[in-house]
């Protein structure tokens, strides 16, 4: 029995009791060589568990849904990193937590433990719907027209473990902004939503604006308006449309090109809605109302009450926290604290003594913000004293939140395997750069500077005033830690979203001086009131390339150059395979034992009645099959659509398989032509048996023609 059979036995979901048990025993079988490595990432992966740069312990991410964290989650994390980990917690972009240096053995008990308190860590990785973000403000934002942490709870809550989104080619990212104002930047997410009313017939109406097929990385893309209006009961059924449409003609062999966004840029936009409109047949729910009255209580508000008297040595300090980190919320009267963090880093020990904080002096809903900080709710005006003193103390009352000097910044090579050069390091000291040097900026909200340790974007670069990457740049025989310099990115006070321009490569000890350069030179040539980014578009990349040029230059250079921030050892670019969006499994007889589980997977559904899970999982059956035979023939298998095509041509043309509709194609794209009924999905799966069945027969013989 499972050594932790107490934690399990303690929770009261079967689905994720079983899930836990059976990462265990994928670990075991990974150990005992029963699973290759490649099949193995796959699955711990989708379960929240990562490589880590250093050999031998994982990166645990811990899903956030919108970021709503609890005292008693917070504590409870806070134990299990002292426990599991090396005692800090990590806030991300995407609102989760991560844990690291956690041994893969106890990931089981791990997650056992945390879903004692409702955390989970399924699908925080993977080739999956990541974690739902949201604006750090709904439900308290003064501009929203409504609360959207119901309908970003309904999210997560459907699609996960759901199997339309459990393999696909690549991650798929989803924003809930709170306002027109786009704080969660749907710009930059395969599925971005934003709050609207309208009144029809009197009555008001809610839904949202929909943008679709955004992203990062090392080739940004603004996402595109899918729809003016979505009423809100269509949230899901048209969300579950387009992740359909992702998994089945999404590319899956080239990683770079298998985000949505290339998708839609390949067949244009008019056609991919056109698909998903066509994908509405098969879904099980045409409507999704979506029942916020059964939501909890999401802001109670906390009783009136005496707070302590307090002396506050640094009044000024005070002041300026006031001014750049506390906002009335709608609700008049009640505040909202955001607490500026080291690059996202809090103590297990600080994290229960701000939980202890949080209890006394806000509501019990601690927002992670999608810039590495928290949020507290609902402070009344006469605790902000007492209440600076207290965060003060633990180091969370530094002003400048949201400013210059609130540098966001991925972990980068101080634990990712992706990683060129640090980021940590380097955002650490600009930070430095910019309280010291430049202290009214602070209170400027425009200059955004953001850093990730490789092009990937993590650290949201891509969209930064002067955001840098991680690279390295060759002097003579020698290698030199560089950062890529993007400028002119951001977010105008209408939600609009720019994506920055890479402008030039300087050695990364240099990067204080370029920002210096840029600050200064934006001080004294741009015209009042004007914002960076259209101080950029007015000047001109070659402009800013001519300014920065000098410190490009690797003519002469020092020794100390050839050391990275925060390092003693002379750099070497040192990275490995990344996981960040899975990995392609390519093993014939890996997919064929897979096509198997989806077989079971799809009986087990159809027996509980749950018929378009089924229909879905027999769909895999299908496809899996098929590539797992496709592999034998060298064929490319770039998309799923094309290893439906590929199989008429290598198998059924040939004559090895025959169906009544003619084609494989015909006989498996019934899936989107048909209703979910119960005659439907036993039809489909008894077909998806006997096609496995035929399958291993052929393999057989493919297997004996070889030799």
């Amino acid at each position: 029995m499972l050594s932790f059979r107490n934690e399990l036995e303690s929770l009261d979901n079967p689905i994720v009791q079983q899930d836990i048990i059976d990462l265990a025993e994928k670990i075991a079988k990974f150990r005992n060589l029963e699973i290759d490595d490649e099949k193995f990432r796959a699955v711990r992966l989708a379960r929240g568990v990562y490589g880590q740069r250093q050999e031998g312990v994982q990166m645990v991410r811990i899903k956030i849904p919108y970021g709503k964290m609890t005292t008693r989650q917070l504590r409870k994390i806070a134990d299990l990193s002292d426990e599991f980990a090396s005692s800090n917690l990590h806030a991300t972009t995407r609102q989760d937590i991560q844990i690291h240096y956690v041994s893969l053995d106890r990931t089981p008990e791990l997650w056992a433990k945390l879903e004692q308190d409702n955390i989970t860590i399924r699908e925080a990785c993977g080739n999956t719907v990541r974690n739902v973000t949201a604006s750090d403000k709904a439900g308290i934002d003064p501009n929203e027209p409504f609360d959207v942490s119901p309908y970003a709870h309904a999210f997560f809550e459907y699609f996960l473990r759901n199997p339309i989104c459990q393999e696909m080619g690549r991650k798929f990212k989803v924003s809930f902004s709170s306002s027109d104002e786009d704080s969660a930047l749907s710009f930059i997410h395969d599925l971005g939503f934003i709050p609207k009313v309208k009144v029809e017939n009197g009555k008001e109406v809610r839904g949202f604006k929909v943008m679709v097929a955004g992203g990062l990385g090392a080739q940004p893309y603004l996402a595109h308006l899918a729809k003016e209006f979505l009423p809100v009961d269509q949230l899901i059924p048209f969300s579950e449309g387009v992740i359909r449409i992702f998994d089945r003609y999404g590319e899956r062999a080239r990683r770079t090109k298998a985000r949505l966004k290339f998708l839609v840029a390949d067949i244009g936009l008019e056609a991919f809605l056109q698909l998903v409109e066509e994908e509405q047949k098969a879904l099980k729910s045409k409507v999704y109302p979506i029942d916020i009255s059964t939501f909890p209580e999401v802001f109670p508000q906390p009783e009136s009450k005496k707070y302590p008297e307090v002396e506050i040595k640094e009044r000024s300090k005070f002041e300026r926290w006031l001014k750049t980190n506390v906002f009335e919320q709608k609700q008049k009267g009640f505040y909202g604290v955001y607490l500026k963090l080291l690059l996202g880093n809090v103590s297990s020990d600080k994290a229960r003594k701000l939980a202890d904080i949080v209890d006394q002096y806000a509501a019990d809903d601690i927002r992670i913000t999608i810039d590495q900080n928290y949020l507290l709710k609902f402070v009344r005006k006469e605790a902000l004293e007492s209440l600076f003193v207290l965060l003060d103390e633990l180091g969370f009352a530094e002003p400048g939140y949201n400013g210059t000097a609130d540098i966001t910044a991925c972990p980068g090579t101080d634990t990712c395997n992706l990683g060129i050069s640090s980021s940590t390091g380097i955002a650490a000291e600009l930070e430095k750069v910019i309280n010291t040097e430049y202290p009214d900026l602070i209170f400027n909200n425009d200059i955004k500077i953001k850093i990730s340790g490789c092009p990937n974007s993590c650290g949201q670069h891509g969209f930064a005033s002067i955001g840098f990457h991680g690279s390295s740049v060759k002097v003579g025989p020698n290698v030199m830690p560089a950062l890529q310099v993007l400028i002119g990115g951001g977010v105008d006070y209408n939600g609009n979203g720019r994506v920055a321009e890479r402008v030039i490569k300087v050695p990364s000890r240099r990067g204080p001086e370029v920002v210096r350069w840029l600050l200064n030179d934006y001080d004294e040539n741009s015209n009042e009131g004007e914002y960076y980014k259209d101080y950029y578009v007015r000047q001109g990349k070659n402009y800013f390339y001519e300014l920065l040029k000098p410190l490009a230059q690797t003519s002469e250079v020092q020794d100390f150059e050839f050391i990275d921030w925060g390092q003693e050892e002379k750099f070497e670019v040192k990275t490995a395979v990344g996981e960040c969006a899975g990995v392609i499994i390519d093993l014939v007889q890996t997919l064929l034992f897979d096509t198997e589980e989806k077989l079971e997977l799809a009986e087990k559904t159809l027996e509980k009645g749950i018929y378009a899970d089924s229909i879905y999982h027999s769909y895999n059956v299908f496809i899996t099959g098929a590539k797992a035979l496709l592999l034998g023939e060298n064929a490319k298998n770039n998309t799923q659509m094309s290893v439906i095509n590929d199989f008429d041509t290598f198998f059924v043309e040939k004559g090895l398989f025959s169906f009544d509709e003619g084609s494989f194609k015909e006989h498996v794209l019934r899936i989107n032509k048909n209703e979910p009924t119960k005659e439907f999905a036993e039809l489909y799966k008894k077909e998806a048996a006997e096609f496995l069945a035929k399958l291993k027969e052929v393999r057989e013989n493919q297997l004996v023609n070889a030799n």
